[in-house]
Formats: C-alpha cells, structure tokens, sequence
C-alpha cells in the first residue's frame, strides 16, 4: 500500500455518498458501538452532529475520498491524561495495512494536538482479532480481559484493553 495516497482530515458533508457506503455495511459496523446506517440522510446526520462537533474524529481517507474514520476522545477532569481510540475501515480495504497507517499517523497527530496525554486506551472484543492485530502492529500493548465489560448491539461482551 502506498502510504502516501492515506490521509487523515475532519468530516466534511460532502463526505455523505461515501461515508454511508461503509457505514452500511454491517461487517464494518459488527464491532462498532453505533448502529449500521440505513440511509443516506441517516449518515447526513451522523455526520453533521456526531463527526463533526467530535472533539477528535477524522475521516480516513485514500486520495481524499472517506473509506473509515478514527476517533480519540480525551477523558476531561482528573482524568484528561487519557484518551479512547476507536476507528473502522471499508470492508473493501481490510487487509491493506490502511487501518495501521491511519492509527498511526493518528496517534501522532493526537499527541502533537492534546500535549496533556500520557496514554491512548483501546477496548476490543475478545473475537475482534484484526483489530488486535492493528492495535499490536501500531505498538499498544496488551493489558488484559476485561470479563462482561462492554454494551453493544444488545449483549454483553468481554472485551481486551490496549495502551499506548
């Protein structure tokens, strides 16, 4: 993959046609906290009042068309010392190391943006081992099982935490 066709940038409403492409793709949504996207005016929406007022969400892009987005939300208060990463990726993309190169360039930017953080956190479900493999290849670490820890889609799930 040629890294250089990757780049990170804000959500922009004309991101809508494309975004909703992968958005409404549940294998891309499986893993996701939020719901697959049913609509073009569902994704309008996402867009304009979740992406874009997001403290830190970018669109994942190759040649500047949105193929996934990653996001780092830091805590406030005593706890501003550390952030959630979350991302997801075109389905037709899984493979390419595009996840890996856009987490990467993301933590860089983040670090660089936030200069309080000392740490990136990342929960994954126990079954999702391609996002492990992503969140290993950009250098987090491995902290343990957290049994019966997260919400999604109606269950409870274990779920891995990751640091950086």
């Amino acid at each position: 993959m040629d890294s250089t066709r990757i780049s990170l940038r804000p959500f922009k409403i004309s991101d809508t046609d494309d975004f909703f492409k992968w958005a409404s793709d549940d294998k891309v949504t499986q893993y996701l906290r939020w719901p697959t996207i049913t609509s073009r005016n569902e994704a309008l929406t996402y867009i304009q009042q979740v992406a874009i007022p997001h403290p830190w969400r970018h669109s994942i892009c190759m040649d500047d068309i949105c193929i996934g987005y990653v996001s780092l939300k830091p805590e406030s208060g005593n706890d501003q010392h550390r952030a959630h990463v979350s991302y997801a990726l075109s389905a037709e993309y899984w493979g390419l190391g595009i996840a890996t190169i856009a987490l990467k360039m993301a933590i860089a930017m983040v670090f660089e943006k936030f200069s309080y953080l000392v740490r990136i956190e990342a929960l994954v479900e126990e079954e999702n081992k391609g996002s492990q493999r992503v969140l290993e290849k950009v250098g987090f670490r491995k902290e343990g099982l957290l049994r019966k820890y997260g919400y999604n889609k109606g269950d409870i799930r274990d779920m891995i935490m990751y640091s950086f």
